[in-house]
């Protein structure tokens, strides 16, 4: 699909109303029937682009920042999902009144405005339903999952190394939102040289031993850990105590 005609014009200063783009968009962009299942939807319109999995990440990571109480923590989910559309040159904005995730490159935009003259093919936006009777509460059943694996390696591995996982999940759970078994090697990694130091407050005895917690993690869901690269801060932070080398 090419870019509107002449029939399409712009306003004067050559940016479109968000009004305006909604309306070109609804007649180029397939959106989910009423009472369809939200899920199908990122699988629907993946491409090379924005791969399915992406798009459910980023539905989720929204709907987690429309759910926040805490200003810092909707930030946090907000900036993640925009980093995520970033790395494929997208950006978004929600469309309050239907509740509607608008995906699109962000070489539209000039100064955060959409322009008609730098659009190619509309087709390459997607609309993603955010709310509706196909909506499921994801977010509840992922923690609770990731937390289903923490008691289990305190059965196992016992306080210290269930602390570490706890804090693992809630890592994986609020700031990323996806279930510990789909980690990455570059968000484990910033686990343990980002938000660990900063958010758990360990003990000595926990922050010895955690990277062997998340090893149990994994061995705890059945699923290899990715080979990451240990951060120096825990590298020189001595040797575990043989008592938890469980």
């Amino acid at each position: 699909m090419t870019a509107p005609g002449a029939n399409e014009r712009p306003n004067a200063d050559g940016k479109d109303t968000d009004e305006r783009v909604d309306a070109l968009l609804d007649d180029a962009i397939e959106s989910p029937s009423e009472g369809s299942d939200d899920e199908s939807t990122p699988d629907r319109f993946a491409d090379e682009a924005l791969p399915a999995a992406l798009l459910r990440d980023v539905c989720r990571l929204t709907r987690l920042a429309r759910r926040a109480v805490d200003e810092n923590e909707r930030t946090a989910y907000t900036d993640r999902r925009d980093e995520l559309l970033a790395e494929r040159g997208y950006t978004a904005r929600l469309r309050e009144t239907d509740e509607t995730l608008v995906c699109h490159p962000a070489s539209w935009l000039d100064d955060g405005v959409v322009r008609t003259d730098r659009i190619d093919d509309l087709s390459e936006a997607v609309e993603l339903r955010l709310a509706g009777p196909g909506d499921p509460d994801d977010w509840d059943a992922l923690d609770a999952a990731n937390r289903d694996l923490v008691e289990t390696v305190r059965t196992r591995h016992g306080d210290v190394h269930a602390a570490n996982a706890d804090t693992f999940a809630d890592f994986m759970g609020n700031h990323c939102a996806k279930p510990i078994p789909s980690a990455t090697a570059t968000e484990i990694e910033t686990f343990l040289a980002e938000y660990y130091p900063r958010n758990a407050w360990p003990s000595r005895a926990q922050r010895a031993v955690v990277t062997r917690s998340i090893e149990h993690v994994f061995d705890a869901c059945g699923e290899p850990m990715p080979t990451i690269s240990i951060p120096e801060s825990l590298r020189t932070g001595g040797t575990e105590p043989d008592s938890f080398e469980r």
